[in-house]
C-alpha cells in the first residue's frame, strides 16, 4: 500500500550550540523520542522515519528509533536535501511531511490541521508568514516537488535547508501559507536551540507532564500557560528566528 503522508523527522547529535540536543532528558524520556511520541498522535501520518547524518556521533539516535521501532535513514552531512529525498524515494510517498528534532512541542493537530488546509493541487504548504510559534514548524512536500528539487537546487543554502528552492520559485511550484487560525504567536520561542530554550521546554513538560498530568497538550495549552507565566517565555527572548538560516545564505555559494 502507498503511503501518502511520510513525517521525516530531521535530527543528529552534532550542534554546535546545544551538543546532543535531541537526545537531552525531557521529563525521564529524551527530547527526541518525546517528539516523536507526539508526531505518532497525528491522524494523518502513514510513517515516522527519522533521518541523520552519516557520522559516528548519531549512533545513538539510530539505537533510539530501533528501540522505539521507528524507520531511520541516513545521508550526506550538508547535503540535507539529498538526504530527504534519497530516503523518502525508498517508499516514495505521495508528500512529505518534514519535521525538525528540536522541536519537541509539536502539535499533531496543527499537522493534521495543515494537511487538511493544503490545495489538492499544491506543491508545498508551510508556515511561511511565521504567525506560529517558532518551533512549532511544519512544511509538507509533494514528493514530485522534492525531486524536482533534488534535482535542480544549486546553492549551499538550498541543499542544506531542503526547502529552501522551492519557497524561492514560486513561478515553478504552486505554495501555500499555513497560517495560524488563533492569531500572531510568532515571537514565541518553543524550539531547542541553546540552553535557554531547554529550560522552557522543560518547564512545559514538568507543567503539563507532572503538575497537571496532561500528556496531550496542545499549542493553545502552551500559549496559555505561557501567558499565566511571562518570566518562562523571557528566559529565551534574547534570541531570533532562523538564525541558522540566515547565516546559510549569507555564506551560500554554488555547488
Amino acid at each position: 500500500m502507498q503511503i501518502k503522508y511520510l513525517a521525516m523527522i530531521q535530527a543528529r547529535c552534532g550542534s554546535k550550540r546545544l551538543p546532543n540536543k535531541v537526545l537531552k532528558d525531557l521529563c525521564g524520556k529524551p527530547a527526541l523520542q518525546r517528539m516523536i511520541e507526539r508526531v505518532k498522535r497525528s491522524r494523518c501520518v502513514d510513517e515516522i522515519m527519522v533521518i541523520t547524518s552519516i557520522s559516528r556521533e548519531n549512533l545513538p539516535i539510530l539505537g533510539l528509533c530501533s528501540g522505539m521501532g521507528v524507520r531511520v535513514g541516513t545521508g550526506a552531512e550538508d547535503d540535507v536535501l539529498d538526504r530527504f529525498y534519497q530516503n523518502a524515494r525508498l517508499l516514495e510517498p505521495e508528500y512529505v511531511i518534514r519535521l525538525t528534532g528540536d522541536c519537541p512541542c509539536i502539535d499533531p493537530g496543527l499537522i493534521d490541521l495543515a494537511v487538511s488546509q493544503m490545495a489538492a493541487d499544491a506543491d508545498y504548504c508551510g508556515m511561511l508568514s511565521e504567525t506560529f510559534a517558532d518551533g512549532l514548524d511544519i512544511e509538507i512536500i509533494r514528493y514530485q516537488a522534492l525531486e524536482r528539487a533534488w534535482r535542480e537546487a544549486e546553492f549551499s543554502y538550498e541543499r542544506e535547508h531542503v526547502t529552501q528552492y522551492i519557497i524561492h520559485h514560486p513561478e515553478i511550484f504552486k505554495i501555500t501559507d499555513f497560517v495560524s487560525p488563533t492569531g500572531y504567536s510568532g515571537s514565541c520561542r518553543l524550539t531547542v536551540d541553546e540552553e535557554e530554550d531547554f529550560e522552557v521546554v522543560g518547564r512545559i513538560y514538568e507543567h503539563f507532564l507532572n503538575e497537571v498530568q496532561k500528556e496531550d497538550f496542545n499549542y493553545q495549552d502552551i500559549l496559555a500557560y505561557l501567558e499565566r507565566n511571562p518570566e518562562i517565555a523571557a528566559l529565551n527572548k534574547m534570541y531570533h528566528r532562523n538564525e541558522g538560516l540566515e547565516r546559510s545564505i549569507r555564506e551560500s555559494a554554488v555547488k
